[in-house]
């Protein structure tokens, strides 16, 4: 056991000392009754079997804290195992204005700033709140039920070239339906890509782009990815994804039929791409923006359409878009998932919600095989 004295400073002054060095993110109330511990968990920069244990806060010694241990105790959940209870609702609506561009990091520090409390600085809140990829990978790149590389495609009225990472089952006999999947706005990030991984599990060939190509493709930074993204020209973008259709249903390992699911960014996508494709088998949105309702009446694919309950920006267009998709006939299926973010089906981030993705991707997969796989 490893012990850090702060004997004789104010709790105050050490958790917050305690807070910046380590990452903590979390403690219950300092008003804790006498003689009892309060447990920190740590974020990222603390081993995931540790924990900060301070004892006796309230001791006879008043506002001294006589001891802070750190000590091996029982794992801690790894920090993508936090949730959106654990923010507060206006930090969440912040992270969601950051994420889409509405504010930079600069502004998003600097209103956070307020629901920090004592050990939490809003840099860690940001942190916290940030995707971590490698604790949420459910498939591994070298998964032996899969065959996954990456290709390249013609857009002629797009952006020229387009790489895109393929996924294939190891084992499957004569040809197979496909799957389009559409990343966030920040390009083909490990998370799309253990998606894809995912859908191939499934026993679909499936197709994840990287819209950012033409500006260099993902660039390994969330960040860096944001930035890039608000500078690509969407228009061949939208070119970009219509050819990738093309490229996927013309292999020749593919049974003809190809559906497309997307998130966020790749929700709106999903969602014109019905528009815009009259062959299109299947389209299923996440969280995504309506299709234009003069568009509508061109969709001839089924939708499965999935919003988050707490998605204020989204769902403001989902009555107008029901009423066109009923007016024009359109096969669709909508739900709402009670309790849930923006994001809730991404599992590298606290807004990630088990049950509810679990509910979804089980209907998607559902949609998709009656659909897409059907003859």
């Amino acid at each position: 056991m490893m012990t850090i004295q702060y004997r004789g400073k104010p709790k105050s002054e050490a958790l917050n000392k305690l807070g910046k060095s380590w990452g903590i993110h979390a403690l219950r109330s300092m008003a804790s009754p006498v003689g009892s511990d309060i447990v920190l968990a740590p974020a990222r920069a603390l081993p995931e079997t540790r924990q900060v244990i301070f004892r006796n806060i309230n001791s006879t010694q008043g506002d001294a804290m006589p001891d802070a241990q750190l000590s091996a105790a029982t794992p801690l959940p790894p920090a993508t195992h936090h949730t959106a209870a654990d923010f507060h609702p206006e930090v969440l609506k912040l992270f969601d204005q950051y994420v889409h561009g509405a504010i930079d990091r600069r502004g998003f520090l600097a209103s956070a700033s307020k629901y920090a409390v004592a050990g939490v600085s809003a840099t860690m809140l940001l942190e916290m709140l940030n995707p971590n990829f490698a604790a949420a990978q459910q498939v591994k790149k070298d998964d032996p039920r899969i065959v996954a590389k990456y290709v390249e495609y013609a857009s002629p009225d797009g952006s020229g070239k387009v790489k895109g990472y393929l996924v294939t089952p190891a084992k499957y006999e004569g040809k197979l339906p496909a799957v389009l999947v559409v990343h966030e706005n920040r390009g083909l990030n490990p998370h799309i890509e253990d998606i894809a991984r995912k859908v191939a599990l499934d026993n679909f060939i499936a197709f994840a782009p990287d819209a950012l190509t033409p500006l260099g493709g993902y660039p390994g930074d969330e960040d860096k990815a944001r930035e890039a993204f608000s500078k690509l020209d969407q228009t061949r973008a939208r070119a970009d994804f219509v050819a990738a259709y093309g490229f996927l249903k013309a292999m020749k390992e593919v049974s003809g039929k190809v559906g497309v699911v997307g998130f966020c960014y790749g929700g709106s996508m999903a969602n014109y791409l019905a528009t815009q494709l009259p062959d299109l088998a299947a389209s299923v949105p996440f969280y995504g923006s309506a299709a234009k309702t003069e568009d509508v009446p061109k969709i001839k694919s089924p939708l499965l359409i999935h919003y988050a309950s707490n998605d204020e920006r989204i769902n403001a267009g989902w009555p107008a878009y029901e009423t066109a998709l009923k007016a024009a006939g359109v096969k669709h299926e909508a739900f709402i998932y009670p309790g849930t973010q923006h994001g809730f089906n991404n599992d590298t981030t606290p807004r990630y919600d088990a049950a509810a993705a679990k509910l979804a991707w089980d209907r998607t997969v559902a949609f998709l095989n009656k659909h897409v796989r059907s003859k």
